[in-house]
């Protein structure tokens, strides 16, 4: 059992770049320079897309088996959520270049992952457990009154009133092999913007409104780089920026955008 008073982490966007995410929790005093789990009692939360954009998703996956495992034996705890990118893997091992309604790719999902950062070294190292993994994610969670998502959007809502039922409903999808279904998913996903823009009204509305639903006081997600759609300057980063009167963060660094990633305490 994990301690609740023990220090809770969080990061996101690995997007394959092992040697960056071992760098980043080096550290954060996380990991020691071996690789191995050095956090004692200390909770990391990942906030989805580890594949995709990258040189090694398949083995960011692996390493964060081998943390979860060494975490869990010194008290310690590596959970994971899922992102679009892990969604959109799934939907080109499942379907291929199968033709979907409503996706405008002449090569289907396949096509369409490859165009938004796809590689084919992930796809082929695919294995049974790989896709059960994935397949089991959970899409949000609230950890220490910190709601935890991997994108900035309140589409979550779509698929449920409180974390359970929005964690039932996209594991449910996951399990199905209709493309409506996962197409929905994908864009549902790939959402973002939700809490920043023009019209303050709107932007707390929607925080709210995400708290309100699924819990906590602070939102914390991914998704949005700091680079490309914040305009931070990636020699500037240096851990996450909280905006929206403080009520939310944004952890993604950029790291394929020449930013880092960022390996952030919250508690």
């Amino acid at each position: 059992m994990t301690d609740p008073t023990a220090p809770l982490y969080a990061a996101a966007d690995i997007h394959g770049h092992r040697t960056e995410f071992g760098r980043a929790l080096v550290e954060a005093g996380l990991v020691d320079s071996t690789g191995g789990w050095c956090g004692g009692r200390a909770r990391l939360w990942l906030l989805g897309d580890y594949v995709d954009r990258g040189p090694d998703g398949i083995g960011v996956i692996e390493d964060i088996w081998t943390l979860a495992a060494e975490a869990a034996a010194a008290g310690g705890e590596v959970r994971c959520l899922l992102g679009n990118h892990e969604v959109q893997l799934l939907a080109a091992h499942h379907f291929g270049t199968t033709l979907v309604v409503g996706l405008d790719e002449p090569g289907g999902f396949r096509s369409g992952w490859a165009r938004f950062g796809g590689c084919g070294e992930d796809l082929r190292r695919l294995t049974d457990e790989h896709l059960a993994w994935m397949s089991a994610l959970p899409a949000v969670a609230v950890v220490d009154g910190i709601l935890l998502v991997h994108s900035d959007s309140v589409r979550y809502l779509e698929r449920g009133s409180d974390v359970a039922a929005v964690n039932t409903s996209v594991r449910t999808a996951l399990q199905t092999r209709d493309t409506n279904v996962w197409l929905e998913l994908a864009f549902q996903m790939s959402d973002r913007g939700a809490f920043r823009g023009a019209n303050p009204a709107e932007v707390e509305a929607a925080v709210f409104t995400m708290l309100d639903r699924l819990g906590g006081t602070e939102i914390v997600h991914g998704h949005s780089t700091l680079t490309k759609h914040f305009g931070i300057a990636p020699e500037d980063i240096t851990g996450p920026l909280r905006y929206a009167d403080g009520r939310v963060s944004a952890v993604d660094g950029g790291v394929y955008e020449g930013g880092r990633i960022i390996v952030t305490r919250l508690r």
